[in-house]
């Protein structure tokens, strides 16, 4: 049993019975804990009822209380960075809040991810503190760019997705606070864009065009109970951490880079366990971001609208898309659909403003984003490459995957075959961490 953790050590004997690492049954307990009190947000402190003010105190309070709870007195590190950037936004020009944000937080991101490699060297140590300020980062940093997009430019000048996210004014302390530390996505994300949350707050995200399908008319303003996506998504999550547990544990991705069975194993069986032992990691991300999801959906957060078909949708600020990236034909279908909030954060505060290289400097950010380990540098440097390769593949590509003749069927069954092996192969030193493990995997592929 691993009793390491630096949060309350009060689940302790939960630890002791299930077998998990204390960390882990704190951080499931907090999302939980953060379920209910999402449901709550939504039944009793309703917009409707409930001044905007009051639900901030609640969204604040709460996700003070969770981070608290899970990593201790390294939650200082959050608080620290939320008021630097709070002082930053309120001082700073509009002309330049928000390369002074993106210095800031950024450095003082990397500046804890270096000390953690410091303190916990390549061992993966089970509190990754560092999380919550990976997801403020982007919160702080989106923002700062939407204030700057508002104020400092001609409304022109901006993209169509830069109009709808643009801010005409700063946000209180009390707002920022809300939207930065909110128990709803302090965890796990995801990353929501300023103007949707207080729109959730304030009880407006309901509102929405007229919508017409069937020869009928949508009012103006329906609100949908979320229980049946919740239902959906509970249920997905009770599946993935069996998965996970059952897999993560027959399949550890660490034996890819072990010396004794690249000796002793032949090259297909050492591909085929390469593909099943990256698939099998995949659920633990499953299971986190999508009970985030379902948490920000009880409280009310997460509507977009109707379909087609007038059936209410959910997806707003959902962060994946499991069977797309599950069936998957090309390495862009994947990017497309895996951790969606980051990737629309990468794009909107580097990909369309860098006026060369965008592609490159985009994983170089998620690179730097995601910590100092060298693996994931090695992972993001090949993903580039990669990412130019299946753009030309796809293009060549695209007219064969029309119909669904066996010829067509095979075609689709390797160009899936094809597109997992090349995520697991690119992945897996973002998996080890450490450049000696992956190098000796590299050597020996």
């Amino acid at each position: 049993m691993d009793v390491r953790t630096t949060g309350s050590t009060l689940l302790l004997p939960l630890s002791g019975m299930s077998g998990l690492p204390l960390d882990q049954v704190n951080f499931v307990a907090c999302q939980f804990l953060a379920f209910i009190a999402a449901c709550l947000l939504r039944l009793y402190w309703h917009p409707s009822q409930t001044s905007p003010w009051v639900r901030h105190v609640i969204a604040a309070s709460l996700g003070t209380f969770l981070i608290i709870f899970c990593f201790g007195w390294y939650a200082t590190h959050c608080f620290v960075q939320v008021l630097l950037c709070y002082a930053v936004l309120t001082f700073a020009s509009v002309g330049n809040i928000h390369k002074f944000i993106f210095v800031l937080s950024m450095g003082y991101l990397m500046l804890i991810q270096v000390s953690r490699i410091y303190v916990f060297g390549y061992g993966l140590f089970s509190t990754d503190f560092s999380g919550p300020l990976m997801l403020m980062t982007q919160k702080v940093t989106s923002l700062a760019f939407q204030i700057h997009d508002g104020l400092a430019k001609e409304e022109a000048d901006l993209t169509v997705d830069q109009q709808r996210f643009a801010m005409r004014a700063r946000p209180s302390f009390l707002e920022f606070l809300s939207y930065t530390l909110n128990f709803m996505s302090i965890l796990a994300g995801p990353c929501t864009c300023y103007k949707d949350y207080i729109a959730f707050i304030e009880g407006r995200n309901f509102w929405i065009k007229e919508t017409k399908f069937d020869g009928k008319c949508l009012p103006g303003r329906i609100e949908p109970s979320p229980l049946p996506v919740v239902w959906k998504k509970l249920l997905i999550v009770a599946s993935c951490s069996v998965l996970f547990v059952t897999l993560s544990k027959t399949f550890p991705a660490a034996r890819n880079a072990d010396a004794e069975f690249i000796a002793s194993a032949s090259l297909s069986t050492r591909l085929c366990y390469l593909l099943v032992s990256v698939q099998a990691v995949r659920p633990k991300y499953y299971f986190a971001w999508t009970l985030a999801d379902a948490i920000n959906n009880a409280a009310g957060f997460g509507f977009n609208g109707y379909d087609e078909n007038g059936r209410s949708r959910w997806d707003l600020i959902s962060n994946l898309n499991i069977w797309k990236i599950e069936t998957a034909t090309d390495i862009k279908s994947i990017v497309n659909n895996w951790n969606i909030q980051t990737s629309l954060w990468l794009k909107r505060v580097c990909y369309t403003r860098v006026p060369v290289y965008p592609t490159a400097a985009t994983f170089a950010l998620s690179a730097a984003w995601h910590g100092v380990y060298p693996g994931y540098y090695m992972t993001f440097s090949c993903g580039v490459l990669f990412i130019h390769a299946s753009r030309r593949a796809r293009h060549f590509f695209r007219q064969l995957h029309l119909g669904w003749t066996p010829p067509q069927l095979s075609r689709v069954i390797v160009s899936w075959l094809v597109t997992q092996f090349t995520v697991a192969y690119v992945v897996l030193p973002f998996l080890l961490l450490a450049v000696e493990p992956s190098l000796r995997f590299y050597r020996h592929d």
